[in-house]
């Protein structure tokens, strides 16, 4: 067994300072439950008093917390899947698109039963939920989510006459038409967005990928007549400001540009705004958030659904205590804590009450209700990757056929989806 930590919560140095492990031997009936968690998805309050109280709840059981770095993170958890686990995690947090690809190959533990009885399997949020899952079984479990929204100009709203947020995407081209004037930009939105163009496609009802069947082949699907539809209104939004269109969202980092005062809209979670006050605090108080608009006024816009899942080793020696921890880490309780802490939206569509009067984090919450992942194929990292859906985004935006272009691109997104021909 391992060592007893008489620590409440001890992370990497560059999180707590000045934690020390104080180590006994004894304590027989006591288990330590050793949990991973990646660079600031919590703050050092946060998991303090998670530590307190999940002691308090558990007697027997101590947890060591381990802080990781997302650089290099899928190798070190896939090597300590294949280890014996005497020393290894309980318990890692792990992207929510990333749980495919450590659950091929049968290294972590089937959560379905726990999700369905007891963890509300139900209510979590989509866009959190289907990636984790692997052959109808579910293996990660929802910890937080977060998501794009619109972040706007109040100020340049009002000067254009638009006096409530649009809530149709009609609405919302009409309003950045009106905002693209006078050397200011209606929108900044780069050219190889594809997060926010994957939102577009699913809102038509259409897919990056699609598989044929249970554990078939997977084929790209941007040819599709609702995947087109899906890149036409992006082109047509796009063009209502001066984005590249041959780079993506980073490149330059949009919130920067939004800073310089001339750009009413851009598309990213809200926690963008702290940046952008960073670099031009006149904006305060000139800032609002807004859910990504859809195809009618009932219900916002498709967007992807990035956030963590929690998943147990099959190779856990401390499985009690592991699914200990994903309850209490999931359930209403702290993760309704984290989400006000964090500013994210809880994994519960239920839960969003927990975030309200944060205009920034209530946009953000009602966009969850629609999220989406990436398709739910441990091949996926390969497509992002080699990433043919910026290339065939630029090609349509400098005036190329984009059904023809979407056929390429949807031609390479089956050879990387295929491993036998890598």
């Amino acid at each position: 067994m391992r060592r007893r930590l008489l620590a409440l919560v001890c992370v990497s140095a560059s999180v707590l300072s000045g934690c020390g492990l104080i180590s006994q031997d004894g304590g027989g009936d006591r288990h330590t439950v050793t949990v991973w968690l990646m660079k600031d998805s919590a703050s050092q309050d946060f998991l303090k008093r998670f530590t307190e109280g999940f002691e308090a709840d558990h007697p027997d059981l101590d947890l060591d917390i381990r802080i990781q770095e997302w650089t290099g993170i899928g190798d070190k958890v896939q090597a300590a899947l294949k280890a014996d686990g005497s020393d290894g995690p309980d318990v890692i947090e792990v992207g929510n698109t990333q749980v495919p690809q450590y659950a091929e190959g049968g290294r972590l533990q089937d959560l379905t039963l726990e999700s369905m009885r007891d963890w509300g399997i139900r209510d979590w949020l989509p866009g959190l939920a289907e990636p984790g899952q692997w052959m109808s079984q579910q293996f990660g479990v929802p910890w937080y989510a977060a998501n794009r929204v619109v972040i706007y100009r109040k100020d340049l709203f009002e000067q254009a006459g638009i006096n409530e947020p649009p809530r149709t995407r009609e609405e919302w081209l009409e309003a950045t038409e009106k905002l693209d004037k006078n050397g200011d930009q209606g929108i900044y939105l780069a050219g190889q967005d594809w997060y926010t163009l994957s939102g577009f496609i699913w809102d038509e009802g259409g897919e990056l990928a699609t598989q044929a069947g249970e554990g078939g082949v997977w084929t790209g699907a941007l040819d599709s007549g609702a995947a087109l539809r899906g890149m036409d209104f992006y082109r047509e939004l796009q063009a209502l400001g001066d984005g590249p269109v041959d780079a993506d969202e980073e490149h330059p980092p949009q919130a920067g540009v939004f800073a310089k005062g001339q750009v009413a809209q851009i598309i990213a979670v809200p926690g963008q705004a702290q940046s952008v006050l960073r670099e031009n605090p006149d904006l305060k108080g000139k800032i609002g958030f807004f859910p990504v608009p859809g195809k009618s006024a009932d219900k916002p816009g498709a967007v992807f659904t990035g956030g963590s899942d929690l998943v147990v080793p099959k190779n856990t020696d401390q499985e009690e205590g592991a699914l200990a921890v994903v309850e209490a880490l999931a359930g209403e309780k702290w993760n309704t804590d984290l989400a006000r802490t964090m500013n994210y939206v809880p994994n519960k569509k239920t839960l969003a009450e927990a975030v309200s009067g944060e205009e920034g984090a209530e946009a953000m919450a009602a966009g969850a209700a629609q999220g989406r992942a990436t398709p739910g194929t441990p091949q996926w990292g390969a497509v992002e990757a080699d990433n043919p859906i910026k290339a065939y985004m630029t090609k349509v935006l400098k005036g190329a056929d984009a059904k023809s272009e979407a056929r390429k691109a949807s031609d390479r997104i089956t050879e990387l989806l295929d491993p036998n021909t890598r």
